[in-house]
């Protein structure tokens, strides 16, 4: 499509009741990102109420009509996935609005290729728009679905907004908060060299949007200390409003030296308070610490496979379908409407002489429609069996159902599917062949119970039961386990320098990596409760099998598997390498040197700042023209932080923090494996040295 043209949505496919729209882009650098918001607007072009306003904070209508899926790695960087019931949007609702925006000054003119495609309910793309003007813009209005005579068509935009998301929202029609929140109140403290009680006066508005006046409320500033606003009769925590995103983060130092900062950029409103678990255990009421806490979903009585299999798929299913929340946040990556879902397993469905019996089937029924789906669960590490998937794909096909979903240990990747099925293409009923890692539904139970929330604590509960489930040893749902029979060959042709380029088995050995980068991804962001996603750069090409093949050669060459992950929130990319010739797995960031202050004074206050981390921890100063200066190990540094500065008072560009372990040295995550030592490696960095470090946009010096 080109700017500004439109096009009826049923003219490209009669399945279009539910639709998925991607937006997209590049980053020359790799560390490019942006924030997806959708607006629904009557008439007028006004949003009915603020709840019509869908962003990182607020992700779901409650009726199901939109959801934001999050981001999902693509061969060139990545898609923010959105899907829209379109039966399910209110029938005074005139125009869904899709934009996305960018933060701490970046615009969207850095980005490359950025582009918004549509795709219907099984699928299938739809239509293209690509943008090639965005220009120096912090917001970007894509596109819009909107009604003529009973019917949706869609428009290309692409009209950038230099106000960022605030002056979008405004101009929608959405309620913006004028006050700054003080995110970092003991660290502000530290730097101001006060201590004792901090109190966020000077930030707070006259008036809260109710018209209560908003009282301020002053909490210890010591470690962990948040400070608090109520406001409306309910106290939110400031450390809770999530950075980065679109709403600067105004750092106040309660100090006369000190200046007071600008009146920071309206601020969106959040979404309302949910229900989660207390990060802290109750105390036990039990005798004996050894006795076993009642499980919901117990695991003790998992004797085969076909058992793991069974119970997997009814403990899934079944908190699914009581957990709408969470129900509704998997089947919408299937294209599926949201309502009334219900789940069977161990099904049997007519197939000539010998019936077939997939391992579950979801049937979700809105306004009278019936969207379904056929699920074919493998566990402990098995291989989904091509002909059982094609099986049910033609039985799916026979009978209507809208796709097949495949739920196994393995972790897919784009331009290379774990199953290849053929499709018959004179059948005008198309099947979805969709695929979920159980590492995935782990990862969106964690999101949910740990930091977003849930509707209610008996929702929170059932699904810390299915995470305990998932998480046991003895459940075979443990995800992506091991790195594949060309592991071994490969490395032992790396040790005798006979692996040669174009050898299918290092492509084998990369694709394996890939997956395994993945799941590091999502684990850390489960944990984290932040984006994760590893960084793929535009320079390696967007065609995933002729990257693949690229790094393959670099693997015979170089002996090396190297990756990048983007964490949310840090001052830079966390670079892995495995060094398969001399067994070492190495972690480590670059950040830049501070905007102000001397040299010397960088190297004291990051040796202060990795007080904490360990003393093998190697710190290498960075020159301008990509050259290394001085390095040594953080033992050796702490004493004299000025060994780290070049002695011919060369230009400092940033430092380098590495860590070095052994890798494992068998191919799965046993004790001694290599994914297991992949995973501690990444764990060890995270916490002892990328939390200490400042996070972007942070005023200290």
């Amino acid at each position: 499509m080109v700017k500004g043209a439109n096009v009826g949505l049923t003219a490209l496919s009669e399945d279009v009741s539910s639709v998925m729209v991607s937006l997209g882009w590049s980053s020359p650098t790799g560390e490019g990102d942006a924030d997806v918001s959708v607006l629904l607007l009557t008439a007028d072009g006004k949003v009915r109420s603020d709840a019509d306003f869908y962003f990182y904070n607020n992700p779901v209508a409650a009726d199901g009509s939109v959801q934001l899926l999050g981001k999902t790695p693509t061969s060139d960087g990545n898609e923010d996935r959105i899907t829209f019931d379109l039966t399910a949007i209110p029938a005074d609702v005139e125009q869904v609005v899709v934009a996305a925006s960018r933060y701490n000054g970046a615009r969207f003119g850095d980005l490359d290729d950025v582009r918004v495609t549509l795709a219907d309910g099984s699928g299938e793309g739809l239509l293209r728009f690509s943008i090639e003007d965005a220009g120096a813009v912090g917001a970007l209005l894509f596109g819009e679905l909107y009604r003529r005579a009973g019917d949706w068509k869609f428009r290309a935009i692409g009209q950038g907004y230099e106000s960022g998301l605030a002056g979008l929202a405004q101009d929608y029609g959405v309620d913006v908060d004028d006050d700054a929140e003080e995110a970092e109140a003991a660290e502000s403290a530290e730097v101001a060299g006060v201590s004792g009680v901090a109190v966020a006066e000077d930030v707070l508005p006259e008036e809260t949007p109710s018209g209560a006046a908003a009282e301020p409320v002053a909490t210890e500033a010591g470690s962990g200390a948040a400070i608090e606003v109520e406001a409306v009769g309910a106290a939110v925590p400031l450390a809770a409003v999530p950075a980065p995103g679109p709403v600067p983060v105004v750092e106040q130092i309660v100090s006369e030296s000190v200046e007071a900062p600008a009146k920071p950029v309206p601020r969106p409103r959040t979404a309302k308070k949910k229900v989660t678990l207390p990060k802290v255990a109750k105390k036990s009421l039990a005798e004996n610490d050894s006795w076993r806490a009642a499980r919901l979903f117990p695991v003790s009585a998992l004797k085969s496979d076909r058992d793991r299999e069974t119970r997997a798929t009814s403990v899934l299913l079944s908190v699914m379908a009581q957990v709408p929340e969470f129900g509704r946040r998997l089947t919408a990556g299937f294209g599926a409407p949201a309502g009334r879902m219900e789940m069977f397993t161990e099904v049997s469905l007519p197939n000539g002489d010998s019936p077939r019996r997939p391992d579950g089937v979801i049937r979700v029924e809105r306004a009278g429609k019936l969207w379904t789906a056929l699920v074919e669960t493998k566990t402990n590490g098995n291989a989904l069996k091509p002909d059982q998937v094609q099986a049910y794909t033609e039985i799916a096909a026979r009978r209507g159902y809208e796709a097949v979903i495949t739920l196994s240990n393995d972790v897919e990747l784009d331009g290379s599917p774990l199953v290849d099925v053929k499709t018959d293409g004179r059948r005008k009923h198309k099947v979805a062949l969709r695929h979920l890692s159980w590492a995935d539904v782990a990862h969106q139970a964690q999101m949910l119970i740990r930091h977003e929330g849930v509707g209610n604590a008996a929702h929170a509960w059932l699904l810390q039961e299915l995470l305990h489930y998932l998480q046991h040893e003895n459940s075979g749902c443990h995800g992506f386990q091991n790195m594949g029979p060309a592991w071994v060959p490969v490395r032992n042709g790396i040790d005798d320098e006979t692996l040669c380029q174009g050898d299918r088995r290092a492509v084998e050995v990369v694709e394996s990596w890939e997956r395994l980068v993945r799941q590091v991804c999502l684990r850390l962001g489960g944990e984290l409760g932040q984006k994760v996603l590893p960084v793929q750069r535009a320079k390696r090409g967007t065609d995933p099998r002729v990257r693949r093949a690229a790094l393959a050669d670099q693997l015979c060459l170089a002996g090396r598997l190297d990756s990048e992950l983007r964490i949310e929130g840090t001052p830079g990319i966390l670079a892995l390498s495995a060094d398969l010739r001399t067994g070492k797995l190495r972690t480590s960031i670059e950040i830049a040197k501070p905007e102000q202050g001397y040299p010397l004074t960088w190297a004291k206050r990051l040796i202060r700042q990795l007080s904490d981390a360990p003393a093998d921890l190697h710190v290498e100063t960075l020159l301008d023209g990509h050259v290394g200066g001085p390095r040594g190990t953080l033992e050796r540094l702490r004493p004299e932080p000025g060994d780290i500065l070049p002695k011919n008072d060369a230009e400092i560009t940033g430092f380098r923090l590495s860590l070095f372990r052994s890798m494992g040295n068998t191919r799965g995550s046993a004790e001694s494996g290599f994914i297991r030592s992949v995973d501690e490696a990444v764990d060890r960095f995270h916490d002892n040295v990328v939390v200490h470090l400042d996070r972007p946009g942070s005023t200290r010096r």
